[in-house]
């Protein structure tokens, strides 16, 4: 286990391992197989780019062998921010696949939360955009190795049909050397020996993400304030301002074992199968979008993942119609963006058989005219980056499968509803929802004093989650603590 994450009691790798929950496969291994199985198979779709899983794992090998050959170390951590194009997976089974721990920090974090995820994680390398929706990440980047030596290796993506000066190779006053994410190429070399306990990935928490969108939402609306500033201004008086107010934001370490575990109980609660395609509508950083099931689940069965840019209409309903998606996953406010404008579009929808309809509460009203008006199941989730993942199965009965959550997605995960002094409460109270289980971690990332406080001594997260279960079991959340 990476220094300064907690492991599970052997007691409990045990039990996970003789229940098959852990088969001890790495992620990229898996990967492998796909490949193999799948080969000639549509994996990703982005545009007008199409990859087989057979290219997808060769462009992997090349480029995790491209990562080690300018310096990278297994163990090392990797800031990851891309938007969802193919280099997004592409990039993050390769730096697993060199030994490397991707740190996934979605586009919309602005510089103040990025710095402190690397300097938390003590970054060697960043991945990102030269510029994205008119924010300057290499900027970003920059920015980040001045302040902290460790950052000295930057990665940058261009979309195709650009590029930087000089080839985009260059190194800044700090000592800081800065890539074309595309040059990260080299012939493959011998696999790496690694053990499917070790830490594939880290997450920031979702009390980070809640966070960071609060501190953000908050210092725009400060900067708006501002009459005299103009655009530019206005964004760099938030960025400042984020900076200032930013919290340090807690690590989710995920191992290869446990993920793998998600994924796969994922795709075989839906279930899903090789002729299904997956819309990630939704940035794909998010676990909702990444792993439950999502792109690395669709991909576990030979299935094929598109990537949209965002989840406007417009382009979500062009993507269904052409690709045939089979099913997706989405937030209340995405969906009910998409069925305002359901009655006004041509596009041919009928391919959808399941969408999934994260976030809490549980949204009935949403949920029910997704289903009559799009003619599909809506599964409704709660999913967190720790691991907790309650879902309804897709043949639930309309009553639970529009009113709760579901169940959890493990037999082996433990649910506790309780009250302020840790008591549980009987069904139908709310209380806050606490969790172990197979693919949830034991302490957040370099955290000890805060570990000691989201969990309990014998090993429960403190979700920070309102819920409430029912006579049957069945979990609905309400909401989080500090808005209860």
């Amino acid at each position: 286990m990476l220094d300064g994450c907690t492991p599970w009691p052997e007691v409990f790798v045990d039990r996970y391992r003789a229940a098959g929950h852990w088969r001890g496969h790495t992620l990229d291994d898996l990967l492998r197989g796909w490949a193999l199985e799948y080969g000639p198979r549509t994996a990703l779709v982005q545009g007008d780019t199409r990859l087989t899983y057979a290219r997808l794992n060769r462009r992997v090998e090349r480029m995790a062998a491209g990562f080690r050959l300018r310096g990278l170390r297994p163990g090392q951590r990797v800031v990851v921010q891309l938007p969802n194009v193919p280099e997004l997976v592409v990039t993050a089974f390769a730096l697993m696949r060199a030994g490397a721990i991707p740190v996934f920090c979605p586009l919309s974090y602005r510089a103040a939360q990025v710095s402190q995820a690397a300097r938390v994680s003590e970054a060697v390398g960043y991945v990102g955009p030269s510029t994205y929706e008119g924010v300057d990440h290499r900027a970003t980047a920059a920015d980040i190795a001045a302040r902290w030596p460790f950052l000295r290796r930057v990665f940058i993506y261009e979309e195709p049909g650009t590029s930087s000066p000089y080839g985009g190779l260059a190194t800044d006053p700090s000592g800081c050397h800065y890539f074309p994410l595309d040059s990260v190429d080299a012939p493959p070399d011998r696999p790496l020996a690694r053990s499917a306990d070790e830490v594939a990935f880290l997450l920031l928490s979702a009390e980070s993400a809640e966070s960071a969108e609060s501190d953000k939402a908050d210092q725009a609306d400060k900067a708006d304030e501002s009459d005299e500033s103009d655009e530019s201004d206005k964004a760099d008086q938030a960025d400042k301002a984020a900076g200032t107010a930013a919290t340090t934001p807690r690590l989710v370490p995920r191992t290869h074992d446990d993920y793998a575990y998600q994924l796969r109980a994922a795709a075989e609660s839906i279930p899903l199968t090789e002729h299904d395609v997956y819309l990630a509508a939704l940035p794909a950083e998010f676990t909702l979008t990444f792993g439950c099931p999502g792109i690395l689940g669709t991909l576990s069965v030979g299935g094929t993942a598109v990537l949209a840019e965002k989840p406007t209409p417009a382009e979500c309903f062009a993507l269904i119609a052409r690709e045939r998606v089979t099913f997706t996953s989405v937030v209340s406010e995405v969906a009910r963006r998409w069925l305002e404008e359901l009655p006004k579009t041509q596009a041919d929808l009928s391919s959808l058989r399941l969408i999934q309809l994260g976030g809490a509460p549980a949204d009935r009203g949403t949920a029910r005219q997704l289903g009559t008006d799009l003619a599909c199941r809506v599964q409704q989730l709660y999913a967190t980056p720790e691991g907790l993942l309650v879902l309804t199965p897709p043949a639930a009965p309309d009553d639970a499968a529009l009113a709760t959550h579901g169940r959890p997605l493990s037999p082996d995960d433990e649910i506790r509803v309780v009250d302020a002094d840790d008591n549980d409460v009987p069904p139908g109270t709310p209380g806050e929802l606490l969790v172990r289980g197979p693919h949830t971690p034991r302490g957040h990332y370099r955290a000890p004093d805060h570990t000691t406080h989201a969990f309990t001594h014998d090993g429960y997260l403190r979700t920070g989650t309102v819920a409430r279960s029912s006579e049957t079991g069945a979990l609905t959340v309400t909401g989080r603590l500090a808005e209860a």
